[in-house]
Order: structure tokens, then sequence, then C-alpha cells
């Protein structure tokens, strides 16, 4: 792998080398809003989409309802991992490659995300089908939602090589600078599923119902359509990183310049679905009231996620391309930029449900003690939602430059923190809820001011 840096050449005119310059050069504020928002707008899509799933399989009933929620952590792992952890450290990669004029080393890492895409959707399919039972049956699930789970499970991960080969050909093209065609075809994911879902889940016409698994098998159906476009974009002759330009073989160098950043971006999500778990536990011991209560409250931070995300992706490239053409200084000025916006959108939000909490909550329930709970959740928590879209944000640019280390720090400083403050509330000091709740805005709070104090301090350019 050259570590030769050289400028965009005579290939300069075409619309990827352009993308680059433009990332390379371009003003910061309207380069970034520019590859942000088709992210955030095809982020949503993906939104709706985990919401039409769950309405469409509550209709069959409420064990198809209870089985896909065992499912459904274990699902959104694969989609994190495989969209935000190794394919933002493919975007990183490819990214990097293109800004220090390594356009063949940018088609050869696409080469090897496949190559790594498929080992990790083959280690889901074989602990997912080989030992689903028993993983579901440890999650609580029993009888008819034990089995609409290894319904559902066996297909979608029987099929997981189609998400990792899309969402891992969607982070390639993100690297070349592209953010629309992957956020189109987040879009024409979610049209294709939102029309197939309930004809394959309930019947239409010659097409028999087949229950649970058909929901799966839309999926399946929508994320291999995306993928054969963005295939065909990578095999064009003017490609940014083209699949085709090299010999199909392994490169072990450029395998571990993406997994150096992605195993490291992959612990976060694990780490951080932990935390959730673990104040969902400590939750429960206040009531079944406390628990629905946080439920819908901290059901916001799946809006929070997706807006930083979207902004999240493009700093990845953005930052990766300067760092690639040795240019750090504007690699941080892009970082602080684009967190700065993270953080007043989501801060935002969060201070407008700490001061109406009843804006959020009375979407979902009438119960009041269930508000109750929700409303003093949101009090709290919600004045932090800044400093949490701050870590969201920086991690994000962090996987750009290449440095996963104090990003981890934080998602397990923040889980240290749940685990034994709430501990210490639940067990010891026998708090009320709103003492667990202040040990959960603590959490997110050093979590991003890790992050942050880390990069100030310069964990970039050591």
């Amino acid at each position: 792998m050259s570590a030769l840096i050289t400028p965009v050449g005579a290939s300069a005119a075409t619309p990827a080398a352009s993308r680059t310059q433009q990332m390379l050069h371009g003003p910061l504020l309207p380069t970034l809003l520019r590859l942000a928002t088709p992210n955030v707008v095809g982020l949503f899509a993906m939104t709706v989409v985990i919401g039409y799933d769950g309405y469409i399989l509550g209709q069959l009933g409420a064990d198809a309802l209870a089985g896909i929620a065992l499912v459904f952590p274990l699902s959104m792992l694969m989609m994190q991992m495989s969209g935000g952890g190794i394919g933002g450290a493919v975007t990183a990669a490819v990214a990097r490659a293109l800004g220090a004029g390594r356009d063949d080393d940018a088609g050869r890492l696409a080469q090897q995300s496949l190559f790594i895409a498929c080992v990790l959707a083959a280690a889901f399919t074989l602990v997912l089908l080989g030992f689903g039972r028993g993983v579901y049956a440890a999650m609580g699930g029993r009888g008819a939602a034990l089995d609409a789970a290894l319904a559902y499970s066996n297909v979608l991960f029987g099929g997981a090589i189609v998400i990792w080969a899309t969402n891992v050909l969607g982070a390639v093209v993100r690297g070349a600078g592209n953010m629309i065609l992957p956020a189109l075809m987040l879009v024409l994911t979610a049209l294709i599923h939102l029309a197939l879902s309930p004809a394959l889940v309930f019947g239409w016409g010659p097409i028999p119902g087949l229950g649970v698994p058909g929901a799966a098998v839309s999926l399946l159906v929508a994320n291999g359509a995306a993928a054969v476009v963005l295939t065909a974009h990578l095999l064009r002759r003017d490609a940014a990183a083209p699949l085709n330009r090299s010999p199909w073989r392994l490169h072990t160098a450029l395998v571990r310049d993406i997994l150096r950043v992605g195993v490291p971006a992959s612990m976060s999500p694990i780490v951080s679905n932990a935390s959730i778990a673990v104040t969902t536990a400590f939750v429960g011991s206040f009531g079944t009231a406390a628990l629905a209560g946080y439920g819908v409250a901290a059901r916001l931070e799946y809006i929070l996620v997706p807006i930083a995300f979207g902004f999240g992706t493009a700093l990845t490239a953005m930052v990766a391309t300067n760092m690639g053409a040795g240019n750090p200084a504007r690699a941080l000025r892009v970082a602080w930029l684009g967190a700065a916006i993270v953080a007043a959108i989501t801060g935002s939000i969060g201070l407008a449900t700490a001061i109406a909490p009843a804006l959020w909550m009375n979407l979902f329930t009438q119960d009041a003690a269930v508000r109750e709970f929700g409303a003093s959740y949101l009090r709290i928590v919600g004045a932090f939602y800044g400093l949490y879209g701050l870590g969201l944000a920086l991690f994000f640019a962090s996987q750009g430059a290449g440095r996963m280390f104090w990003p981890l720090v934080g998602s397990v400083a923040r889980l240290a923190i749940v685990a034994l403050g709430g501990w210490l509330c639940v067990h010891v000091l026998q708090t009320s809820a709103s003492g667990l709740f202040i040990v959960v805005a603590i959490s997110l709070a050093v979590y991003g001011l890790i992050i942050a104090g880390a990069i100030k301090f310069g964990s970039w350019t050591r």
C-alpha cells in the first residue's frame, strides 16, 4: 500500500474527484450541511420502518409483538455494526485513501470491505441459526413468543449477508463523498418494505400470508434491491472506489486499516446497548408504571441518534479525507463545527422536553402514573441531551481520524456509571426513581465530555 500522498490529478474533472476536492477545500458549513442532509432524510426513513414493523406485526397479536421484541436488540446490533461500526470504518478508510490520492487503494478497500462483510455476516448467521432458541429463551422468550422470535430470526439472520452487503456498499459510496445515493437507497428500502411487508405478512391476491417471517423476507428483498443498485454504481468505470479495477484478492494491510477502526467502533454500540439494558433493569425495580414511563421517555433518544448519525457520517468522510490529505487542522475544525451543530439540535430537543415533557409523553399514553415517571426522566435527563449529542458526533469524527480509544473509553465510562450508580441508588441508598435518572444524566454528560476533552487535549495529533 503506497504511503505517497499525491493530489487528485487528471481525474479531477470527474464527479467523484470534485466531491473529494469539496471536502478538502470547500467552505466548511455549506459542505457539511450538503453532505449531512441526505443522510438525515435517509435515516428518518429507516426509523419509519422500525415503527411500521411494530404496527404491522402487532396486528398478529401479542405473541408476535413479543417475539419481535426479543429479536430487535440483536437485529439493531447487526444494523449498527454493519452501518456504523464497520461501515463507518469503511467510509473513513476509503475517504482517507482518496484524500491522499490513493485511488487504486480506494477500490481495493471496497473489495476488502465485502470480504469482511461476508465473514461477519456468516458469524451472525451461524450463531443465531445454531443457538437462537437458547439465546431468546435466556432473554425471557417462552411458548408462542419464542416460536415467533425464531420464525423471524431464522429468516433475517439466514440472509444476514444481504444486510451487511447493503450497509458496507453504502459506506464505500459515502467514503467517496456521495451521500445522496446511499440516502436514496435507504428511502427506496423503506418504500419497498412499506408496500411489501403487509402483503407478505397477511397475504395479498395470489401471495400467501407468511405471518411473522414475511416481515423479515420483505426486509431482505428491500435491502437486496438497494445492494444491486449500489453494486452497479461501484462497477461503473468512473466510480471513485471501483470494485472491478483490481483483481479480487485479500490485502491484509487494507483489512487491518478497516478493522483497527471498525473493531473498537463496533464495541461502542455493544456497550451502549448494555447501558440501556442495565438502566432498564434498574428502572424495573420501581414497578411497571416506572418501566413504561422510562420506555416512552427514552424512546426520544431514538430520534437523537439518527440526527447524530446523519451528521456523523458526513463528519467521518470529511475528517478522514482531510486527515488523508495531511490537513489535521481542517479536520479538527470540521469535527468541532459538526459537533456544535449536533449538540445544538439535540440540546434544543432535550431542553424543550425537559421544560414541557408533556409534549412528548402525551403522544404515547394517557396513564397518569406512566406520564409522571416519564416526565421525571425527561426533566432530569433531557437537559443533558446536548452533551450526549456532542459525544455522538465526535464519535463519528473520531472514526474519520482513526482515533477510537477515547470514544470507547467514553462508552465504557457511561456503562460503569450507570451500573455502579444505579446499584447504589436501588440497592444501597434506596432513592426514588429520580435518583437513578440523575445517574443516567451524569453518564451521558461524562460520555460526551470524555470524548470532547480527549480531542481538545490532542488525542488526534499524538
